[in-house]
């Protein structure tokens, strides 16, 4: 009995054991069974970011008819100059006109006599700034209100449906929008009707600190100060040009920036202007002309077109930059500049109405703070 006992005991042991055996194998063959949480797939901010700006834009207008559109509608237009574009965060311009595909100028508009100079792109040529990388456009110029409301409306509805984020208009004077998990904010101003005032420093300091106080980056744009070649300094005061306020630049941008502001653009002298490092943060006062397809003049220095890269940290400081210089004809649009003319231009023009800007900007383009 004892024996019988004991066999059966053993052969249990056996079994346990060879149980164990088998469990321990399974262990090492799946996984056990852990608490995992979910992938965050929202992107990491990087810890410099790179924005690319230019100044007008302004591919064509279908009116009075098709004479002042490019042949091949428009679609090589950034060719030369889409590969600087794309490699940052996003691409910034002032779109001098409207998107409108027929209507007649507004009756305000109608005592300009040369008819060329009123701006209607094809509607289509929204994805001409798409695809070269424009990501956010300035409305608030002198031409956008050209087709009165039916040409504001259409301007909008058009670049709402190619997602490009806008601004500068009294009906949308500022925009948020987020890239790469960095929140931006933009705002534009200008001196003409139906615009976001260029005037008006309380209001503009409050909308500028309402979308600081929400994003990471405020980004301002203005369209501002005289016109010609005899405008590419900036004046201590305000501006005048034919008889006609232009905006105390200097005095709204420094008030941008105390708002909250990382970034001032402006644009509007169709000549580039000097810079300036104010509080850390950069301020362009005109990138003048970029792509002005015949009715804008680009003769001379109004044919310099430069491509402002700028480099900030996370805190919207300056770091540095690059002015990549290109030119632009009627004939054959934009071209490479190996000379970089508008670069010693803007470095001058810097050294006099700013010397004591806080930038040094090198015959090759790069821009670095002074040491």
């Amino acid at each position: 009995m004892r024996n019988l006992i004991c066999l059966i005991a053993f052969t249990f042991l056996l079994f346990a054991a060879a149980c164990i055996q088998r469990q321990e194998a399974r262990d090492t063959i799946l996984p056990k069974t852990v608490s995992v949480k979910p992938i965050d797939t929202t992107p990491v901010a990087k810890d410099t970011l790179c924005i690319a700006a230019v100044g007008d834009m302004m591919l064509g207008t279908s009116f009075p008819d098709s004479t002042y559109l490019p042949l091949d509608g428009g679609r090589s237009s950034f060719a030369p100059v889409k590969k600087y574009l794309l490699d940052a965060e996003f691409a910034f311009g002032n779109l001098e006109g409207t998107l409108l595909d027929k209507g007649n100028p507004g009756l305000n508009k109608r005592k300009f006599t040369t008819r060329q100079f009123y701006f209607r792109m094809p509607t289509t040529y929204t994805t001409i700034f798409k695809d070269a990388g424009f990501k956010l456009l300035s409305l608030a110029n002198n031409h956008s209100g050209d087709f009165a409301d039916s040409g504001r409306m259409s301007t909008m509805r058009t670049l709402d449906n190619a997602r490009i984020n806008y601004a500068g208009l009294v009906v949308c004077p500022s925009v948020q929008f987020q890239i790469n998990g960095v929140k931006y904010g933009f705002c534009a101003f200008a001196p003409n009707s139906g615009m976001a005032s260029i005037y008006d420093l309380k209001r503009a300091a409050q909308t500028i600190s309402d979308l600081k106080q929400q994003c990471d980056i405020v980004i301002v744009s203005f369209h501002g100060g005289g016109e010609g070649p005899e405008f590419e300094h900036v004046p201590p005061g305000d501006e005048i040009y034919h008889g006609e306020p232009r905006g105390n630049v200097r005095a709204f941008a420094h008030n941008a920036i105390n708002a909250g502001a990382d970034m001032v653009l402006g644009h509007g002298p169709h000549v580039s202007r000097a810079m300036e490092l104010y509080n850390q943060r950069l301020i362009a006062y005109s990138l003048g002309n970029f792509c002005t397809y015949k009715s804008v003049s680009v003769a001379g220095v109004c044919g310099m077109a430069p491509l402002l890269k700028v480099y900030l940290n996370k805190k919207g400081e300056f770091l540095n930059g690059n002015i990549i210089a290109f030119r632009q004809t009627h004939e054959s649009g934009l071209s490479r500049d190996t000379a970089n003319g508008v670069v010693q231009r803007i470095k001058t023009l810097t050294e006099s109405d700013f010397p004591e800007s806080g930038l040094n900007i090198a015959t090759d383009g790069q821009i670095s703070l002074n040491d």
